[in-house]
């Protein structure tokens, strides 16, 4: 296998959050020498994160084996789960918001065609579906653990208990087309054109 440089476009500063936690992790668990250092691990991890190389070209480009590439990633993004804030204290952070905005995204994943749950017809390839809640200025807030990619916006987020979440704080929420049927504080475009309006509803 040939190995060549590469760049992945994520600030310094995420570089070194990640090494750092890192270094504690290890300190915490007494863990001895290791094959890479807390910072070639976190820009292992950065890298299959944010430009999707395979254990494969990790274990390459890093010179470790595929099993070290895949626990070490693992140990990473866990640490990092264990930081994220849950959706109670992203509600919470949101109370003093004007509103929210809800949106699902697709994170691709390489699947075979046989599998059906996680294939997104909308985006037409297999994924894992991760609902998203940012301010009114886009700043993320919160991001829901991942399902197959076949589950609906509406749905995902009815499992996630973001809709109940969120009425029961009573937090208005934009979102798109997806979460029509929605109810409490959800809000989604009109259905039908800006001609078909009443002058009423066009105020």
């Amino acid at each position: 296998m040939l190995v060549y440089p590469s760049g992945v476009d994520v600030p310094g500063s995420a570089l070194r959050f990640l090494a750092q936690q890192l270094r504690r992790h290890r300190r915490a668990i007494g863990s001895r020498w290791r094959r890479l250092s807390a910072g070639r691990q976190a820009l292992l991890t950065l890298a299959h994160l944010r430009v999707g190389h395979t254990y494969a070209q990790l274990a390459a480009g890093f010179g470790v084996g595929t099993t070290t590439a895949y626990r070490y990633v693992t140990e990473a993004v866990d640490l990092l789960a264990a930081l994220a804030p849950s959706l109670a204290d992203a509600v919470r952070t949101a109370s003093v918001k004007a509103y929210l905005k809800l949106d699902g995204t697709l994170l691709p994943i390489d699947r075979i065609a046989a599998d059906r749950p996680f294939h997104s017809g909308k985006h037409k390839r297999h994924g894992m579906n991760v609902q998203v809640l940012a301010d009114p200025f886009g700043r993320l807030l919160w991001a829901s653990p991942p399902l197959p990619g076949a589950v609906h916006d509406i749905r995902a987020a009815r499992e996630h208990g973001i809709l109940d979440t969120l009425a029961g704080v009573g937090i208005p929420c934009w979102a798109d087309k997806a979460y029509r049927g929605a109810s409490g504080t959800i809000r989604t475009p009109y259905r039908g054109g800006w001609e078909t309006l009443s002058t009423g509803r066009r105020r």
